[in-house]
């Protein structure tokens, strides 16, 4: 069982920066893919980022390559997003995920997760 708590949302300026953070409990993070979406007003959760158990592979959509970051500290069960330049189009609540196992194709994907934050709103304003 693993339960996540995102935090660091808020409002930033189309160009700033901003890094979210989801604390994970359970013995078991080290093992997840931990993944970051997000879902703006009206539209699909989509996806944003991922990162393998060891840290080691990174996934991003095109959306934000270049401009975000995932990283995880498995020793302090917690997984970040940096967002750099960000732009008004990036506003949405960003959830943080959790699941087992690595797949190029499936971690793209909501259901590939078992385990999902509560989410934290993210505001870019122009």
């Amino acid at each position: 069982q693993v339960q996540l708590v995102e935090s660091g949302g808020g409002l930033v300026q189309a160009g700033g920066s901003l890094r979210l953070s989801c604390a994970a409990s359970g013995r078991t993070f080290s093992t997840y893919t931990m993944g970051w979406f997000r879902q703006a007003p009206g539209q699909d959760r989509e996806f944003v980022a991922a990162i393998r158990w060891s840290g080691g592979s990174t996934l991003y959509a095109d959306s934000v390559k270049g401009r975000f970051t995932i990283s995880r500290d498995n020793a302090e069960n917690t997984v970040y997003l940096e967002m750099n330049s960000v732009k008004p189009e990036d506003t949405a609540v960003y959830y943080c995920a959790a699941g087992p196992g690595f797949s190029w194709n499936g971690i793209r994907t909501s259901k590939w997760y078992n385990y999902w934050g509560q989410g934290t709103q993210v505001t870019v304003s122009s």
